[in-house]
């Protein structure tokens, strides 16, 4: 296998898959370039990350609230 662990490659992978759900990537189109036939492999790949996890709840906050998601020292300059 031209000196490469294989588990580095299998790592790569699952990189690039969680690289595409990070960019928004349809599954559909996920699944072609991944070259999966099945949506179920996309929870064996894709990798929820802790900036995705804020990105949504700020959006939530926005969508009730308002621009909630914004630095709270910002919002302590805009006050002044």
């Amino acid at each position: 296998m031209c000196g490469h662990d294989d588990s580095r490659l299998h790592d790569a992978r699952h990189t690039a898959s969680t690289v595409l759900l990070l960019l928004g990537v349809p599954e559909r189109i996920v699944m072609a370039i991944m070259g999966w036939s099945s949506a179920s492999m996309a929870q064996r790949y894709q990798h929820v990350t802790e900036p995705m996890l804020n990105d949504v709840g700020r959006k939530i906050g926005a969508a009730l609230w308002g621009d909630v998601g914004s630095d709270p020292e910002e919002r302590d300059e805009d006050a002044a």
